[in-house]
């Protein structure tokens, strides 16, 4: 892959690219934060500002991208709140200029939901199970699903062979090792768990809370996965609070979509692949100038020390038993 994946994607070509597709700029643009894509507001002459999505070259396919934005379409249909990308008159939603593809969004504000609060809880769980409602209506065919595979074992991998340092390093491949085999061992207990589409990174940040309802945003990591992929990153603090938030998210989830209580087994193997797949991430972008020069921390002695330790707190999760639903 090309190091410098966004070198030529200079103000004037972000502008360009927008206004290729009929809008009148201002010349007013501001980066927002994305680090594997690029994003931007784009003032737009006498109009509300657009939102420019800039994708990284080679990581999807154009047959991947439009199946994320046919997802969020079936979404809208059923009046769900997402940030879908706009379509041209022809239906076209994904568009290219200097070989970079690109879509567009309308701007959209909020706040992050309070993950402490019951009734947050239960909206999400609510808005939640809706979105499942139709990820489970059909399958992705081209977008990939969120396996031990990709997300632990070549992660694992990659770190021990190209990043971590050689005197953590047998440290690293023993603990991983041992929790890998925890991780498939959580999976084969949760049995036979359907794999639907699901919107994949529902953390606090692609959601933005207004008007006591939550608007979901940044479908780019959508996949086929267990329902509880897009439940258990709004679980914190320490047992006793997730055993209380759980319960809000699923009697809110109930409503919409029937919850598998074996899918309670995959929180913590989830959350461990998820820190794994984050940390192999930012490594394998490393030659990415953006990368270095916004995780400075990363790739320090002192970050993967507190990694494995990390990682041994969740082999110590993986020990304990599930959380259960009232």
């Amino acid at each position: 892959m090309n190091k410098q994946p966004f070198y030529e994607l200079t103000p004037d070509t972000v502008i360009d690219a927008v206004e290729s597709l009929g809008y009148l700029s201002d010349g007013r643009i501001m980066a927002l934060n994305s680090y594997e894509n690029r994003v931007y507001q784009v003032g737009i002459e006498e109009e509300t500002p657009l939102i420019a999505k800039f994708y990284r070259p080679e990581r999807w396919s154009d047959e991947q991208i439009k199946e994320e934005h046919q997802f969020m379409y079936e979404l809208v249909e059923q009046e769900l709140s997402v940030v879908a990308p706009m379509q041209q008159a022809n239906g076209e939603s994904l568009f290219s200029f200097q070989d970079f593809r690109f879509s567009l969004f309308e701007r959209r504000g909020g706040r992050a939901p309070e993950l402490d609060d019951p009734e947050h809880q239960f909206q999400l769980g609510r808005t939640i199970g809706r979105i499942h409602q139709v990820g489970q209506s059909r399958p992705f065919i081209h977008r990939p699903t969120l396996d031990i595979q990709s997300y632990g074992i070549d992660s694992a991998d990659f770190i021990s062979r190209e990043f971590i340092p050689s005197t953590l390093k047998n440290a690293y491949d023993s603990l991983t090792s041992d929790l890998l085999r925890e991780i498939d061992s959580a999976f084969k207990r949760a049995g036979d768990v359907k794999q639907i589409r699901v919107h994949g990174d529902c953390h606090a940040g692609n959601i933005l809370w207004r008007d006591d309802t939550p608007h979901f945003v940044d479908f780019d990591d959508a996949r086929m996965a267990p329902a509880v992929q897009d439940v258990w990153m709004f679980l914190t603090g320490d047992r006793q609070q997730q055993q209380l938030q759980i319960g809000e998210v699923i009697e809110g989830y109930n409503e919409f979509a029937d919850f598998d209580p074996r899918e309670l087994h995959l929180i913590e193997a989830l959350r461990t692949l998820r820190m794994m797949h984050y940390a192999a991430w930012i490594a394998r972008r490393w030659d990415d100038p953006a990368f270095p020069h916004n995780f400075s921390w990363f790739n320090t002695e002192r970050y993967w020390g507190e990694h494995l330790l990390q990682l041994r707190e969740q082999f110590s999760a993986l020990q304990e038993p599930v959380l259960k639903l009232r």
